[in-house]
């Protein structure tokens, strides 16, 4: 009864139901109603569960957050105090959180999912977690009687409002049949990765080790540039057209050309998805240097104070041991007190 709260990944098993990233999906039609429960209202969560109360289907939030809470029953939504109680209402539950102990803590807590007498049904977990913990996870909720689809998600606040994610999923085909009409809603693109949870993890994983090493490195580009004399919005122009491009750059740099550092996807978040690869090439006896330095970056970030602010703050690092002056807000703008 359960589902939850970043860049394109290939499939090798392409699920027919959902075309290639460029082409939009038609809804599809599900004759059995389906009751949708989302824990976690932050940006992705509550833009997920406003994209599927939009497609049709009965959703109802949860949130530590009352200002949370409220948001989503002011746009319509209907919303319970606690997980358990959502288990007691909801086929579906997704939960879209922050991290393993946010997951834990919502799934197997005293007021968790799995207290709700008699639940049954499917959990979508979309946070990153550790693949490791992902495995152990199924397990422990197969004893619980209740399916699971590792399913971390990508694409950001806009895109979880327009129900256009990427999802990397893993798990059974009975999870990813139960959860069909709910992912349709979601999602623009599903990876199906296996039929066991853990696959959709550790792609997620590769996923972020490659984002964050290429933020880190467009935000060092950047910071050499700009030391260099160089004008950075005509930097800007000339790397968006050259070979030295990413996503990450063409997507960050202009947070930092416009001074805005507001958290799309927040300095402390890499820290966390960057310990995450660091401990699984650890669990594996498996080098990550490249992953090791930009953690390093990102850890400096917020040490300074700035890991609530959008990843593209990580260049403050080069303004505070250079003296940097950034463009824009930030050239005011001291580490938080």
């Amino acid at each position: 009864m359960l589902a939850l709260t970043l860049n394109r990944v290939d499939s090798p098993e392409p699920v027919s139901r959902w075309p290639a990233p460029s082409t939009r999906r038609s809804r599809v039609s599900h004759p059995q109603p389906v009751t949708v429960g989302v824990i976690g209202l932050g940006a992705m969560g509550l833009g997920t569960a406003l994209a599927m109360r939009e497609a049709g289907l009965s959703v109802i939030g949860c949130d530590v957050s009352a200002a949370a809470r409220e948001t989503f029953v002011t746009a319509g939504g209907r919303c319970v105090d606690s997980p358990r109680e959502l288990g007691e209402h909801c086929d579906v539950v997704v939960v879209v959180v922050v991290n393993a102990d946010q997951v834990e803590a919502v799934l197997f807590g005293e007021a968790g999912l799995t207290a709700a007498p008699g639940r049954t049904g499917l959990v979508i977990q979309c946070a990153t977690v550790a693949p490791s913990y992902a495995e152990s996870l199924g397990a422990r909720l197969d004893a619980a009687g209740l399916f699971l689809l590792d399913a971390p998600i990508s694409g950001g606040a806009a895109k979880s409002r327009q129900g256009r994610l990427s999802v990397m999923a893993s798990g059974s085909a009975e999870a990813f049949e139960r959860a069909a009409p709910v992912l349709d809603a979601m999602a623009e693109t599903v990876h199906r990765l296996g039929d066991a949870a853990g696959m959709g993890s550790r792609v997620k994983l590769v996923n972020q080790l490659l984002a964050g090493v290429h933020i880190a490195a467009a935000a060092e580009a950047m910071a050499l540039g700009i030391r260099m004399g160089i004008d950075p919005e005509a930097l800007y122009g000339v790397i968006t057209r050259s070979a030295g491009n990413s996503w990450m750059f063409e997507n960050r740099v202009p947070h930092i050309l416009e001074g805005d550092y507001t958290p799309l996807s927040a300095v402390d978040i890499f820290v966390k998805d960057l310990n995450l690869v660091h401990q699984t090439g650890r669990e594996l006896t498996f080098p990550t240097p490249l992953a090791a330095s930009a953690l390093q970056q990102f850890t400096a970030a917020s040490g300074a104070g700035y890991g609530r602010e959008d990843d593209a703050a990580v260049i403050k690092v080069y303004q505070r041991l250079a003296g940097l002056a950034l463009p824009g807000a930030a050239n005011d703008a001291e580490a938080p007190s």
